[in-house]
């Protein structure tokens, strides 16, 4: 849960799953879904399903703990090489070579290192200067405090140099140079992506279908949505499109609201409609499965935030659209 993101952050989270799922044991007889519900709103969902993985090969009789030899380890679990590494550096014993270090941040700047971290001539340098450093006899704990000076004391943008305890041994700052690095690669265009999402109504349930279970957001649901341009669209185009992707005639009753979201590789922007279902039978040309859900219902369901960023406004409309009634009048 750590990688990428703040431990603030993960806390809550942590102390939720150890709650559902104290052991590999009952992560392994857990529903995929409620393990992404409790995940919802961390990111990086590839890794709660690969956490989900290894575990369904485990059972009581099992003996605990983290196996001793890194190639058993890594059979089972196909974890990624940072969640292997990490693992390794926490639980083996005094003497074992241990390969990750993830401070390269610190590195970069106490070593004067005049390449991005991400490039190829960078990527060869900090294994050599990781067996320089590291603490052979406590890997694990060597780690974390390099990961705590690289996130709280040589920060990116305004290290504090003065509380760095590598400061008389640092290059950059010997030589007043700390804000040339780390050298980072030059900017590049983030691709930006606009949608148009239906929220389609029928006999007060609402249409969400699930993503496909690997890949980007594999396993959550949404609302259907369609490629459009920014500038807007059409109802009959929006309906045209939403007949090609879900198999369904529905009407585009008005615009409920724009929203914008920035993912790691792209940034998104939607225009949210409010749909009545007119005629049909799902079928769906991407995703495996839908559902017809309540308002209420979709409290239960793993959803990624960009859906959640209208529920609110999705709701006001609901409750204005059913007041006279009791239940929605679109």
């Amino acid at each position: 849960m750590l990688q990428q993101t703040q431990v603030v952050t993960v806390v809550p989270y942590y102390h939720r799953f150890m709650q559902h799922f104290p052991t590999p044991f009952h992560l392994s007889r857990a529903d995929i879904q409620r393990v992404l519900k409790l995940w919802e709103g961390l990111g990086y969902y590839s890794r709660a399903r690969n956490l989900h993985r290894p575990p369904a090969r485990w059972s009581p009789g099992m003996p605990a703990g983290c196996p001793e030899d890194p190639r058993r380890f890594s059979r089972p679990s196909r974890r990624g090489r940072l969640h292997l590494r990490g693992s390794l550096e926490h639980r083996l014993q005094p003497g074992h070579r241990c390969r990750g270090w993830q401070c390269q941040t610190g590195a970069g700047a106490a070593f004067r290192i005049g390449y991005p971290r991400q490039s190829k001539r960078c990527t060869p340098l900090f294994p050599a200067i990781r067996d320089r450093l590291i603490c052979h006899l406590r890997p694990g704990d060597f780690n974390q405090a390099m990961m705590e000076l690289g996130a709280l004391v040589c920060r990116p943008k305004h290290p504090d140099c003065a509380a760095c305890p590598l400061a008389d041994h640092c290059r950059a700052y010997q030589d007043r140079a700390t804000a040339e690095y780390p050298k980072r690669d030059s900017a590049r265009k983030v691709p930006h992506r606009h949608l148009a999402i239906s929220v389609i109504v029928k006999k007060d349930k609402l249409l969400v279908v699930q993503r496909e279970m690997e890949g980007f957001l594999g396993g959550l649901w949404e609302f259907p949505a369609i490629p459009m341009d920014p500038a807007g669209a059409a109802p009959g185009a929006i309906e045209a499109g939403m007949a090609e992707t879900t198999g369904l005639t529905i009407r585009v009753v008005r615009r409920l609201t724009r929203i914008r979201h920035a993912y790691t590789h792209f940034t998104l922007s939607a225009d949210v409609y409010l749909c009545r279902y007119v005629a049909g039978r799902v079928r769906l040309r991407q995703n495996p499965s839908h559902r017809w859900v309540s308002l209420k219902g979709l409290t239960r369901l793993p959803m990624h935030k960009a859906n959640h960023k209208f529920i609110d406004a999705l709701t006001a409309a609901w409750d204005e659209g059913g007041r006279a009634s009791g239940r929605c009048a679109w």
